[in-house]
């Protein structure tokens, strides 16, 4: 008696062909192996530190510091390792809850700062100008009747000796008046010296990653700059600079300031040099 298979052990298999969508870290990952890229040779293309490189690579974007950084490292990123970032993006946003619509901080920001402040008349300093008004008039009275009564004595005392056309003038003479004390500049990047070149880097719409370099790729500056905070560069021809959030920056270049368009989460990469502000 011969044993066959049973109809049920030459069912098919399960299809297991349909694999897991590969995730936005592991796709950077095989572009750049694919590449023949080292994470040393990224970090430095695309100046991302080598440490969130390799966290984006495993899914970890935490080190990023918030959404918006990690949607700037990885349009770097998949640009470095020659990607299209679009899918990327969509794929980070549609597993991070979307992405935020834009607040327009910038408007806020402008209107609060030009908005008069309500104060109350100052009644103590009124009262002390006043005071010293006063005391002031006083002396100078007391002064005034005292050198009147001399000179009317020294009249009397010449007597016939005075002669006429030499009498003293009974006008006072004015004193000269002190030469007005230039005022101050407005702004001290106003007086940037013409033969350097200076830029003022601030963050009134919100913190982001800059980077500063000099004419000779010497490190002037690498790291976060926060919220309201500002960073001032010197060099005598020219600055490099890479903001990792264009979109939150305010730039000033040799005493003027720079009207640009840069996008929330933009990575932006500028030269400036002596004179007119000109972007390289």
């Amino acid at each position: 008696m011969s044993i066959d298979n049973s109809p049920e052990d030459e069912r098919p298999f399960p299809d297991m062909s349909e694999e897991t969508p590969t995730s936005v870290g592991r796709a950077l990952q095989q572009a750049r192996i694919a590449a023949g890229l080292t994470v040393d040779a990224v970090s430095s293309a695309t100046r991302v530190r080598i440490a969130i490189v390799h966290a984006i690579e495993a899914d970890d974007f935490a080190p990023c510091g918030g959404d918006v950084y990690a949607r700037g490292h990885i349009r770097t990123l998949a640009r470095a390792v020659h990607l299209d970032p679009a899918p990327l993006i969509a794929r980070f946003d549609a597993e991070h809850g979307g992405r935020p619509a834009p607040t327009p901080a910038a408007p806020l920001f402008e209107a609060e700062r030009i908005r008069p402040e309500r104060r109350g008349p100052n009644w103590t300093a009124a009262m002390v100008a006043a005071i010293v008004a006063v005391v002031g008039f006083v002396g100078f009275t007391a002064f005034k009747g005292g050198g009147d009564g001399n000179d009317a004595k020294s009249q009397v005392a010449e007597g016939v000796t005075t002669k006429p056309g030499k009498a003293a003038s009974a006008t006072p003479k004015k004193d000269k008046p002190a030469d007005p004390t230039p005022e101050a500049s407005d702004s001290a990047i106003a007086a940037a010296p013409q033969d350097k070149v200076t830029v003022k880097v601030t963050a009134p719409g919100g913190r982001s990653w800059i980077s500063a370099k000099d004419h000779n790729g010497r490190m002037l500056f690498d790291g976060l700059l926060k919220k309201g905070e500002s960073k001032t560069f010197q060099d005598n021809s020219k600055i490099n600079l890479i903001l990792g959030d264009a979109g939150a920056i305010q730039l000033y270049v040799n005493g003027k300031k720079i009207e640009d368009n840069f996008r929330p989460g933009a990575v932006e990469r500028l030269t400036y040099t002596k004179g007119d502000p000109e972007a390289g």
